[in-house]
């Protein structure tokens, strides 16, 4: 009997290998978006919860020194535990929290037991310590930047320093403004040592946290609940690596607008990180993310505040004091 020597063949043909091709790049295509939206909501959402700690700490310190954390005395000046908490503390309000975020030993770093020297090796060790819950994971990993060198007095200015995300609302009416408001203590360092300082008027500023502050729960009369404590801080993108304005001192300093940001009107620029969108934005609010930045009331409870809210409702939420009550929006 006759059999074939033809043999079947099983396969894909060239045309079906560049279609297949063809499909996985358009699955791809349309599931990428997706992934990277749930990436973003997963970042901001841990966004939210570094703010979320800050305002538990920032009770904590209120219920154990009967006042919410102050912004230290200025950009010069670093964390120093031997000033204690209160006014007199030099550092900024990242500093004095580190106690009730768990980490007791940075706080101390720079202590020797005496107001009247500076360990300066510890305090620069401080200065070039990064915490992850100071970043945004949006916008930076904790890791040292490149940092302002402009005579820097208690401790020796490090070119690399550790920098945060996350700023202090000063107000509607703040330093940025009207410098005569700020406290300088640092050519007086004795002078605070031994009680003889003596602070300027500080009564206009309508925050919750700035320079040599010591609010009260009870002071912030509009209620905790309708008034910013901490959010997240404005930056150019250009500027994430590098020593621009507003991010140029550090995360352990004092007041300054590395750490410090106003609701006033004439600071109104809210808006998402963009290329080339500065100064007077360094002392705006604002973040990495769409749509909306992050921000920690008074009495804890974290909101997405929308960059399209209106001056008025914005001012009203950074004034503890004004009579205004506004609805977050």
């Amino acid at each position: 009997m006759f059999h074939s020597s033809a043999k079947n063949h099983s396969g894909f043909t060239l045309v079906e290998l560049l279609v297949v091709i063809a499909i996985i790049g358009m699955l791809v295509g349309l599931l990428l978006p997706a992934v990277q939206q749930a990436r973003e909501a997963a970042r901001t959402m841990q966004c939210s919860n570094h703010l979320k700690q800050f305002g538990l700490a920032a009770l904590n310190h209120e219920s154990t020194t009967q006042a919410y954390p102050g912004s230290g005395w200025d950009c010069y000046s670093t964390g120093d535990s031997d000033f204690g908490m209160g006014w007199k503390q030099p550092g900024g309000w990242a500093y004095q929290l580190l106690p009730f975020l768990e980490q007791q030993a940075l706080y101390s770093i720079m202590g020797d037991g005496d107001m009247t020297t500076m360990n300066k090796a510890k305090a620069t060790e401080l200065m070039q310590t990064p915490l992850g819950i100071f970043n945004c994971p949006s916008r930076r990993a904790p890791k040292l930047y490149s940092g302002s060198t402009s005579g820097a007095f208690n401790y020796t200015d490090p070119t690399q320093r550790a920098k945060g995300d996350y700023a202090a609302n000063m107000g509607d009416y703040s330093y940025a403004q009207d410098n005569n408001t700020r406290n300088h203590p640092t050519p007086q360092y004795a002078a605070v040592a031994n009680g003889t300082y003596t602070k300027k008027d500080l009564s206009k500023i309508t925050g919750i946290i700035y320079s040599c502050s010591e609010t009260k729960m009870g002071e912030v009369r509009d209620g905790t609940s309708n008034t910013y404590l901490i959010g997240e801080k404005y930056m150019q993108p250009e500027n994430y690596e590098i020593n621009g304005s507003g991010d140029d001192m550090g995360v352990w300093i004092g007041a300054d607008d590395d750490g410090n940001r106003t609701c006033s009107s004439s600071h109104f620029y809210l808006s998402q990180d963009r290329q080339g969108y500065g100064t007077p934005s360094s002392y705006a609010f604002g973040s990495a993310h769409a749509g909306a930045f992050g921000m920690v009331m008074g009495d804890g409870s974290v909101h997405r505040i929308s960059y399209s809210v209106d001056k008025e409702t914005h001012a009203y939420l950074g004034n503890r004091k004004d009579g205004e009550v506004a609805a977050l929006p």
